[in-house]
C-alpha cells in the first residue's frame, strides 16, 4: 500500500471511530496512529507526525471525512495540547491567491548570492520579503526581523513554528508584532497555522497588536502577501497584494505613475 494510501485509511479510521452526527468538532490523540495501525495491519510511519502533518498543510482530508462536515464548512485539523488535535469544523480553511488581483512590480534588491544559495523555496520567500523590505510596504509600518523560525510551545496548543516574526513601529508611534507564514512549493496557507500564530502573539507580545501575514510564490518572482484577522471565531483575509520582483529597468515611468493614481 502506498503512503498517500496508508496515511487515508488511518486518518479516516481515526475520524469516523469518533465523529457524530451535528458534531463540529472531533478530538484524537497520536497515539490513535498506532491504534488504527494495528487494526489495519499497516506498517507505521517513521514520523507518525507526518499523518498530521500531511493532512494539515500538503493534502485534502479524504472525501469521506469532508463530505461530513456542517453545510458550507471544511474539516481543519487544530493542536489541542501535547500530542492531541482535533478536528474542527470551518468556513476559510485554506487561503488562495486571487488570480484577478492586480501585481505591484518592486525594484529587485535580492543579493544575487542569497538567491544562488537559499536551500528551500520558504528561505527564498523570507529571504526576498527581507531584503525588499516587502513586509514594511505591505503593511505600511517600519518593520524589523526579530527571529526565524521561532519555535515554542503554547499552553493548550502544544508546540508550534512560526517561520518569521517582525516587530514594527507606525507613524503615531504604535508597536506591532507581525508572525509572518511564508509557503512555497505545493504547501497551501493554512488558517490553522495562523491561529497558531495569533496565540503565539497573545502568550509572548502581549502589549502588541498583533497583525499575522501569510505569504507564498505565485510564481519564482510574483510573490502574494495577506495580512488576516479573526472575525466571528474564524481568520478572514483582511487585505491581499502581489509584488512581482523586477530588474530596475523592468519598472517604467507608465508603471510608477499608475501606482500613483491606485485608490488605497
Amino acid at each position: 500500500m502506498t503512503k498517500p494510501n496508508v496515511y487515508t485509511r488511518l486518518i479516516e479510521e481515526i475520524f469516523l471511530s469518533r465523529h457524530q452526527v451535528g458534531s463540529r468538532r472531533v478530538d484524537f490523540e497520536r497515539g490513535d496512529i498506532e491504534d488504527a495501525a494495528a487494526r489495519f495491519g499497516v506498517r507505521l510511519p517513521k514520523n507518525l507526525g507526518d499523518v498530521i502533518y500531511t493532512f494539515r498543510y500538503r493534502a485534502r482530508l479524504p472525501e469521506s471525512i469532508l463530505s461530513r462536515a456542517p453545510a458550507g464548512e471544511e474539516w481543519v485539523i487544530l493542536p489541542a495540547g501535547r500530542a492531541r488535535y482535533s478536528f474542527v469544523a470551518s468556513a476559510s480553511p485554506r487561503i488562495e491567491p486571487n488570480i484577478a488581483l492586480a501585481e505591484t512590480k518592486i525594484a529587485d534588491s535580492t543579493p544575487g548570492v542569497i538567491s544562488m544559495y537559499a536551500l528551500t523555496d520558504e528561505q527564498a520567500l523570507l529571504a526576498k520579503l527581507r531584503y525588499n523590505r516587502l513586509v514594511d510596504t505591505f503593511t505600511r509600518v517600519t518593520c524589523y526581523s526579530l527571529q526565524s523560525h521561532l519555535r515554542t510551545a503554547i499552553p493548550g496548543i502544544g508546540q508550534i513554528e512560526t517561520d518569521e516574526v517582525y516587530v514594527g513601529v507606525d507613524r503615531k508611534g504604535a508597536h506591532y508584532v507581525f508572525p509572518v507564514q511564508a509557503k512555497g512549493g505545493k504547501d497551501a496557507i493554512s488558517i490553522v497555522q495562523i491561529a497558531q500564530d495569533l496565540a503565539l502573539c497573545e502568550e509572548r507580545f502581549p502589549s502588541l497588536r498583533a497583525r499575522p501575514i501569510a505569504t507564498q510564490f505565485i510564481e519564482s518572482d510574483l510573490i502574494a502577501m495577506f495580512e488576516l484577522e479573526r472575525q466571528d471565531g474564524d481568520i478572514r483575509v483582511s487585505g491581499e497584494k502581489h509584488y512581482r520582483l523586477v530588474p530596475p529597468d523592468g519598472l517604467g515611468e507608465s508603471d510608477l505613475e499608475a501606482y500613483a493614481l491606485r485608490s488605497e
